[in-house]
């Protein structure tokens, strides 16, 4: 039986839909004064359809355009242009292009990387058990 859209969630049910882990959940909540689901009997958490919109928006921010905790909490918070804010950290991070490279190619460059600090160790006279 399925819930009616407006129903209230459990912190299982939520990290299953949105693939979270209900550690992260508790993370965010400890980090993220705007996340507040119901607690009821026991600390066990419902989250309303609110709280499961901030969550999927906090996790798009963070997990897909790059923001770092600090920076959505300036965005959630509503930090306008009237006070200063890191540009570090409401910009989304800048990730270095990073070749994804097959782990083959990886493990290559790893050997290559141990034979040139062998031979540079080599040549200083330190003994070296690499």
């Amino acid at each position: 039986m399925e819930k009616s859209a407006g129903a209230f969630r459990t912190i299982g049910e939520v990290s299953e839909s949105l693939g979270i882990p209900q550690h992260i959940l508790r993370y965010w909540e400890s980090r993220f004064p705007q996340l507040r689901p119901m607690q009821r009997a026991g600390n066990r958490r419902y989250y309303r359809p609110d709280d499961i919109a901030l969550v999927s928006r906090i996790n798009t921010l963070l997990n897909e355009q790059g923001y770092t905790v600090r920076g959505v909490q300036k965005l959630l918070a509503g930090k306008s242009g009237d006070e200063e804010v890191d540009a570090r950290d409401t910009q989304p991070a800048v990730v270095a292009a990073v070749r994804q490279e097959p782990p083959s190619d990886i493990l290559d460059r790893l050997m290559s990387v141990r034979v040139r600090l062998a031979r540079a160790l080599a040549e200083d006279g330190v003994a070296a058990r690499l």
